[in-house]
């Protein structure tokens, strides 16, 4: 949490790859702050914003697990809108979830559809300090690796062919919806990819997720002058 009363917040709101679940090493549930793509993003901003994380494993766009209902992103954003207002920049990164052989098959379209949903959301539940609807960035998220066929999830959920075609058709999906509704893009898969694992960040793909981020967020909202 940052104290300075004028700052720039910035909520980041996703899944594991937003959390910080490592690619590489099982034995360690969350990377530390400073590794986070998240945290890298509050030290390239500085003390004039305010970054505050909303990542959790698993996390979809707007579908239900059969046995994980707290999953589904779309029922939880409005909350935390709510929870952290005013904001002045919004984050989404989600759709790695929406890929796995569970929900059957989603196409690249559907999953990017969903988040016409979280533009509405922002715009009907948060604003900033001056009443105005906060920036929204889509942010595509990285590319499953090949191997992601062999991957199962701690509940027994995997991926397929089909999840790497929807995978590799995202990012022009969530451009195009972008563009339709007026909000920032960026592609997360252009200059990050997965570890080991071929669904979660490398270590130091973090780094340079922030870069982007933070490039994007400093030319959409400053900091007050003194």
């Amino acid at each position: 949490m940052r104290t300075e009363p004028d700052a720039v917040r910035v909520l980041c709101f996703g899944d594991s790859n937003t959390h910080g679940t490592p690619a590489d090493d099982p034995e360690y549930v969350r990377l530390d702050a400073d590794v986070r793509w998240t945290g890298r993003l509050q030290t390239l901003l500085g003390a004039g914003y305010e970054v505050v994380e909303e990542g959790l494993a698993g996390r979809t766009t707007d579908i239900d697990y059969v046995d994980r209902p707290h999953c589904n992103g779309r029922t939880a954003f409005p909350m935390a809108l709510l929870s952290h207002h005013p904001l002045d920049v919004v984050v989404v990164m989600l759709g790695s979830n929406d890929f796995k052989t569970c929900f059957d098959g989603r196409s690249a379209a559907t999953i990017a559809g969903a988040l016409h949903g979280y533009v509405d959301d922002v715009a009907t539940y948060v604003t900033d300090r001056q009443g105005r609807t906060p920036a929204l960035l889509l942010l595509s998220p990285i590319l499953l690796d090949d191997s992601i066929t062999a991957y199962v999830d701690p509940t027994g959920n995997g991926f397929d062919d089909r999840s790497l075609e929807a995978s590799r058709a995202l990012a022009g999906e969530i451009r195009t919806v972008a563009q339709e509704r007026g909000v920032l893009f960026a592609d997360a898969a252009s200059v990050a990819h997965a570890g080991g694992d071929a669904l979660h960040l490398t270590a130091d793909s973090h780094q340079p997720l922030a870069e982007l981020v933070a490039e994007i967020v400093q030319g959409t909202r400053t900091p007050p002058t003194e």
